[in-house]
């Protein structure tokens, strides 16, 4: 039992079942299905998190009916071929001690893909736009309401004779069962319509029939949004009516919280929040629920570290704690909480860019830091080399940090060097920004993992042919990084310029009156200067080559981003790259056709372009040499600290095929 946190490892009774610790996995697509069922990949993702000690694990929503295909790649639980991927995960999580549950899910109007590229087709209770994915729906006919809540119930059915431990029915962010109980999106008038009670009656029936279908020996609880945070969203004191309407059923056994609504922008950012919003903020939810029931309550919303969990369930805000980004980055979080190791701990940084953005790709989930997630049967576990070598990574950025800890691990004798003071590379740039000061601890994270592995790491030492020939090193991995480059510019007079990376690392004083930020990528940088010296005082335009600023941030941030950029009274230029600046004016070209804007009062241009990589020009003599990360192309952290991880696993490949040739 942990001494640090002892309400978070104590056990709790869920209807018929005992889960043996308080953190959950929650339901969230990985995009690791096999066209739509369980297969070995999503298997070994949960066997993960259950091997490192999780409570409860929820799996991904599960369709109950052909209408609920909200993605092409939803689980799908409406015929017996699911039921052998139901089971293999059921049998791999309960190996490990934890308890698995399964999502009942239909989204109604919140469908993202269409069939091949076309434009989405939904039902709804009522014909009502959805903005966000910009769907029209067709309401559904009293028979077919019937039909899909008959789906809810055989769907739990096979799910529960799969070996599933409870199934939860999904009515959070707007899906279908709370746009019944929605009157601004419900406008029927027959008895799903009209009156609350009406309105409340799908997931009353829902809720009935599923507690029927799969009788008292399997859990069954319910995912609500304690309130939905967006225009014409319901609100926490309607919720809450709902939830004691539902508690007189006698058939739930528990209720996860959360936060937000798929249907907006504003809405959808609570889905996954990002490090813009304070840890644990949905508790002040759950705690309201906790109020109205007597049933467990679980919360989910921004709970990354042990500590904020333990505070949570102490005080009484919730039962169980949702820790599912968490466990992304760090699988073992449970098991290093509960041996009170939280040094050990690789915490989640909210950053959302290889988790929900993945999803929103298309493509498997991962992590920037933790690249194994998502691809635990290529990378784990961890194999060991026959022989050690002698490793030389020359660069302390992320991408070297993960190839020396990986490299160590594996039984590799391994130095790393450090040109600067700092272990960090580009991260202690990007950590400076507004609203990004967690994202340093994807340098401290790795920087600690490096050291527990055994990597000898010397800072302040620039790589030179001296220093590599004493190492005499068996193989090189190159992490030197990028460099700032300036585009080419007509500068006339005595115009202020500065790079965006020059700008962040000596932070100089800027002449008063407006300033102009550029942006070729449409990235944090050019939008967090902005935002800083917006709220510095300063009048601000941000004029970006990408269509919009923020573009190539994942959804959910960039929402927050811009909307912070627009209270602060930055103004936006999409489709512009700078060509000149004089003394008070920056030009502008359209990257679409041959308008040239002019920006006028300009007292200084900050310019962040495109990066020129990095590289050491050393004789490495013998030794092997693999070039990651920005060295390699200038692209972001997740491709440097992935690389560094191949590189790393490339080596012990390598010693396996010395060892079966030899």
């Amino acid at each position: 039992m942990s001494h640090l946190f002892p309400h978070l490892f104590e056990p709790i009774t869920l209807g018929p079942r005992t889960i043996r610790n308080r953190i959950v996995s929650s339901g969230h697509d990985t995009v690791l299905d096999e066209h739509g069922q369980i297969g070995p990949d999503l298997v070994a993702y949960h066997e993960a998190r259950a091997a490192g000690g999780c409570g409860l694990i929820v799996l991904q929503v599960s369709g109950v009916h052909e209408t609920a295909r909200y993605t092409n790649h939803v689980l799908m639980a409406t015929d017996d071929s699911a039921v052998p991927g139901y089971r293999a995960v059921a049998g791999a999580v309960h190996r490990h001690g934890a308890t698995i549950f399964a999502q009942l899910f239909h989204p109604g109007r919140e469908v993202m893909d269409g069939e091949r590229g076309m434009a989405p087709r939904a039902v709804a209770p009522s014909d009502a736009p959805q903005e966000r994915f910009k769907v029209v729906p067709e309401a559904l006919s009293t028979a077919e309401v019937e039909d899909i809540i008959a789906g809810y119930a055989t769907s739990a059915a096979r799910i529960a004779s799969s070996g599933i431990d409870g199934v939860e029915i999904v009515a959070s962010h707007g899906y279908l069962p709370i746009q019944f109980f929605n009157p601004r999106i419900n406008t029927r008038t027959d008895r799903y319509g009209g009156s609350p009670e009406n309105r409340r009656r799908f997931l009353a029936e829902v809720v009935t029939a599923v507690r029927a279908a799969v009788g008292p020996g399997i859990v069954v609880g319910l995912r609500i949004s304690g309130e939905e945070k967006t225009e014409d969203g319901l609100v926490a004191t309607e919720i809450l009516d709902l939830i004691g309407h539902l508690d007189d059923l006698e058939a739930l056994d528990y209720y996860s919280v959360t936060a937000g609504d798929s249907s907006t922008l504003q809405g959808a950012v609570h889905i996954v929040p990002s490090m813009q919003i304070d840890p644990g903020y949905a508790t002040n939810l759950s705690a309201q629920v906790k109020k109205v029931t007597d049933r467990p309550v679980m919360v989910a919303g921004r709970i990354n570290q042990p500590h904020e969990a333990e505070s949570a369930i102490a005080e009484g805000r919730t039962d169980m704690a949702v820790m599912t980004r968490a466990m992304i980055c760090d699988p073992e979080i449970a098991a290093k909480s509960q041996r009170d190791a939280v040094d050990e701990i690789r915490a989640c940084i909210g950053c959302n860019q290889a988790c929900i953005g993945h999803f929103q790709q298309g493509v498997p989930i991962s992590c920037i830091q933790h690249p194994e997630t998502g691809r635990e049967l290529t990378f784990l576990p961890r194999p060991r080399v026959r022989r050690a070598h002698r490793v030389l990574v020359i660069g302390g950025g992320p991408g070297g940090l993960k190839a020396a800890a990986v490299a160590a691990e594996q039984g590799n004798d391994v130095v790393l060097c450090e040109r600067g003071p700092h272990l960090g590379g580009a991260v202690l740039l990007a950590q400076t920004l507004p609203y990004r000061s967690e994202f340093g601890g994807a340098a401290t994270n790795l920087s600690a993992e490096a050291a527990r592995a055994g990597v000898e790491i010397r800072t302040s030492t620039p790589v030179t042919q001296d220093i590599v020939d004493a190492i005499a090193a068996d193989h090189v991995i190159v992490a030197t990084g990028a460099a700032e480059r300036m585009p080419e510019l007509e500068i006339a007079d005595d115009a202020l310029v500065l790079g965006a990376r020059t700008y962040l690392a000596d932070e100089p004083r800027l002449p008063a009156g407006r300033i102009l930020v550029t942006d070729w990528k449409g990235d944090w940088i050019g939008l967090g200067i902005a935002i800083r010296l917006a709220e510095a005082g300063h009048p601000v335009t941000l004029a970006t080559a990408a269509n919009f600023a923020g573009a190539a941030i994942q959804q959910y941030t960039r929402t927050l981003l811009v909307s912070q950029a627009m209270r602060a009274g930055v103004e936006f230029l999409g489709d512009a790259r700078l060509v000149g600046v004089d003394e008070d004016t920056g030009y502008l070209q359209s990257t679409l056709c041959e308008i040239v804007h002019e920006v006028e009062n300009v007292a200084a241009t900050i310019v962040s372009g495109a990066p020129r990589a990095v590289r050491p020009d050393l004789d490495f003599g013998a030794a092997g040499v693999t070039v990651i990360g920005d060295a390699l192309a200038p692209r972001t952290v997740e491709e440097a600290v992935y690389e560094g991880l191949l590189a790393a696993t490339e080596l012990a490949d390598r010693d396996r095929a010395e060892a079966a040739s030899a």
